[in-house]
C-alpha cells in the first residue's frame, strides 16, 4: 500500500469531491502527514482555511490517486501547524490566520502576512512590521519598494548587506490583496469564472482553465473535445508570450537591450494574433466552465500556423545570440543558484523547479486532456542558476511550438461548449500548468453558486526561494535574479 493510500484508507470521505479524494482526518493524522511532507515522502500542493476547517492538499505522483485533500475540523479555531516541521507552509498558515482567525499551533512566524496593520480596530503604522535580524560584522540595510521605478506591482524587499554582498533578503508582500476568497463566496459560477481569470493577468488562460476544470469536476460536466483542444491552443500561446517576454526582460536586466527589443516584437506579434483569433490579446474570458466562448475559423487557424512558422524561424537566431555573447553569460551563469534540495522541499513549479532538478509538469504528471494524447518534452536542468532558468524557457518555447503545430493541424470538429450539469452540492479540484508553474483551484458549488473557492499560484512556493537564491550575490544582481523567477504579486496576494 502506498503512503498516500495508507493515509486516506478508512477515513471518512467526502462523496461529492472530484476528481481526487477528500477525507476527514484527526489531529494525529494531520501531524503524521506534515511529518511525511517534512521528510520528502509527499509534496505540499496547498493549505487553506474556511470557518471552522483547515484543508491540506498533498501530492505523490508515484501513485494513484496522485493527489488527496485532508480536512481537519477546528472547533476551537486551532490546528497543528504544518509549518512547524515543513517551512513551505509558513506563509500559507500566516494567511489562514489572517483571513479566518484559525490559530496554527507551533507556527514559528506569528507576524501577520496579508494584514498590514489596517484590519479591524487596531491600526498600526507600516514601520511597526518586524523584519528578521541578521548578525555579522558591519551590516547595513537597503529597503526597496513597495513602490518601484517600473510599471510593476508593489512589493517590499529588505536587503541586509555586507558591503555589496547580500546576506539576507526578506520580502513583504500582500499589497495587492483583493479579497478574492470573499469575492468568490456567494458568486454565481459565471461571475466567479471572470474573477478567477483576473487573479493574475499574465496567467488568465491558466486560471480560467483551472477554474473551469474544477467546476466541471464538481458538476460532472464533460466539455466538448474541440473546446478542450482550443483551451490547449490558448494555454500554449500564453506560455509562448510570457516565456519570450521573460527571455528579453532577463537579458535587458543584464544590459543587453537588443534582446528585449527582438523579444518585445515577437511577444507583441503573439498577442496580436491571439486578439485576431480569439478576440482578446490575453484571451481573457475565452475559457468558460463547459467549454470555450469563441471558436476558431479556418482563416484564424491559418494565421496561427503562420505565427508558429515565424517563431520557429526567429527563436534559433535569438538563442544563438544569447549563447554566443560572453558578457551576457557572465551575468547569468552561476548567478542566483537555487539548490535542487530546496526546489524539491518547496515543490517549486515551472521553470524555477525544473531548472533546479524538480521533474514535475502538471500537464504530464497530473495528466489532463488533451495533453493525455499529446507528446511533449519537459526539460529539466540541475544547475539552478539564472542561466538554467533561461534555458528551461527556451526549451519550453520549442516544445510549445511543436504542441501548437499539432493542435492546430489536428483540431477536432464539433461544438465548443455544453451547459453545466445541475447539482445541489459538489466539490471540484484542478491543477493546471501555467507558464510559471502549477495553478491550483479547489471549490465547492451549491445550486449554481460558489460556496467556497481557494486558488493557489505557483508563486506561493517560489517567492521564498528567491530570498535564498540571492544570498551571497551582489545587490546589482537582484534584478536579474528576480526577473528569472518572475513571481506574481497579484497571484500570490489574492
Amino acid at each position: 500500500m502506498s503512503l498516500l493510500t495508507h493515509i486516506i484508507a478508512g477515513r471518512e470521505q467526502v462523496i461529492d469531491h472530484r476528481p481526487w479524494p477528500r477525507v476527514l482526518v484527526d489531529p494525529g493524522l494531520w501531524r503524521y502527514t506534515a511529518d511525511r511532507l517534512a521528510d520528502g515522502s509527499l509534496a505540499l500542493l496547498s493549505e487553506w482555511g474556511e470557518p471552522g476547517w483547515v484543508h491540506m492538499a498533498v501530492l505523490d505522483t508515484a501513485v494513484a490517486p496522485p493527489v488527496a485533500v485532508l480536512s481537519l475540523a477546528c472547533p476551537d479555531n486551532r490546528f497543528p501547524a504544518v509549518s512547524a516541521v515543513h517551512p513551505p507552509a509558513i506563509r500559507l498558515e500566516r494567511t489562514i490566520r489572517d483571513l479566518f482567525g484559525l490559530e496554527p499551533e507551533g507556527l514559528a512566524d506569528t507576524r501577520s502576512w496579508l494584514d498590514h496593520g489596517r484590519w479591524g480596530d487596531t491600526q498600526e503604522p507600516a514601520t511597526s512590521y518586524r523584519f528578521l535580524p541578521a548578525k555579522g560584522g558591519v551590516l547595513h540595510q537597503i529597503p526597496v519598494g513597495p513602490v518601484h521605478a517600473g510599471i510593476i506591482e508593489p512589493g517590499h524587499f529588505r536587503f541586509t548587506c555586507d558591503g555589496e554582498t547580500v546576506v539576507r533578503l526578506e520580502e513583504r508582500l500582500g499589497y495587492v490583496h483583493k479579497g478574492v476568497d470573499l469575492l468568490m463566496t456567494g458568486a454565481p459560477v459565471a461571475r466567479a469564472a471572470r474573477l478567477a481569470g483576473r487573479v493574475s493577468g499574465d496567467s488568465t488562460v491558466a486560471y480560467a482553465l483551472a477554474f473551469a476544470r474544477a467546476v466541471e469536476a464538481a458538476t460532472g460536466t464533460t466539455p466538448p473535445e474541440r473546446a478542450v483542444w482550443l483551451r490547449a491552443v490558448m494555454a500554449e500561446l500564453e506560455r509562448l508570450a510570457n516565456h519570450i517576454g521573460d527571455f528579453g526582460a532577463i537579458c535587458n536586466d543584464a544590459a543587453f537591450a537588443i534582446m528585449l527589443a527582438h523579444c518585445a516584437v515577437l511577444r507583441e506579434t503573439i498577442l496580436r494574433n491571439a486578439a485576431g483569433a480569439f478576440g482578446h490579446r490575453f484571451m481573457m474570458d475565452r475559457i468558460v466552465p463547459g467549454g470555450v466562448a469563441v471558436d476558431l475559423q479556418p482563416v484564424d487557424i491559418a494565421h496561427l500556423q503562420a505565427l508558429v512558422r515565424q517563431l520557429r524561424e526567429a527563436m534559433p537566431r535569438l538563442t544563438r545570440l544569447y549563447d554566443d555573447t560572453p558578457s551576457l553569460q557572465d551575468r547569468t551563469v552561476t548567478t542566483g543558484i537555487l539548490r535542487p534540495a530546496l526546489a524539491k522541499q518547496f515543490a517549486a513549479g515551472g521553470y524555477v523547479g525544473r531548472a533546479s532538478g524538480r521533474n514535475f509538469d502538471a500537464r504530464r504528471d497530473l495528466v489532463y486532456a488533451p495533453y493525455d494524447v499529446l507528446s511533449f518534452a519537459v526539460p529539466v536542468l540541475q544547475e539552478g542558476d539564472v542561466n538554467a532558468r533561461v534555458w528551461i524557457r527556451l526549451k519550453e518555447i520549442d516544445a510549445s511550438l511543436i504542441l501548437l503545430d499539432h493542435l492546430l493541424r489536428e483540431l477536432p470538429e464539433g461544438p465548443v461548449a455544453v451547459p453545466l450539469q445541475e447539482v445541489a452540492l459538489g466539490e471540484g479540484m484542478a491543477v493546471v500548468e501555467a507558464f510559471r508553474g502549477d495553478v491550483l483551484v479547489w471549490l465547492r458549488i451549491a445550486n449554481g453558486v460558489i460556496e467556497r473557492c481557494h486558488l493557489r499560484d505557483a508563486s506561493w512556493f517560489q517567492w521564498p526561494l528567491l530570498e535564498v537564491a540571492i544570498e551571497g550575490n551582489i545587490v546589482a544582481d537582484f534584478p536579474i535574479c528576480n526577473k528569472s523567477f518572475n513571481c506574481s504579486y497579484s497571484g500570490h496576494d489574492l
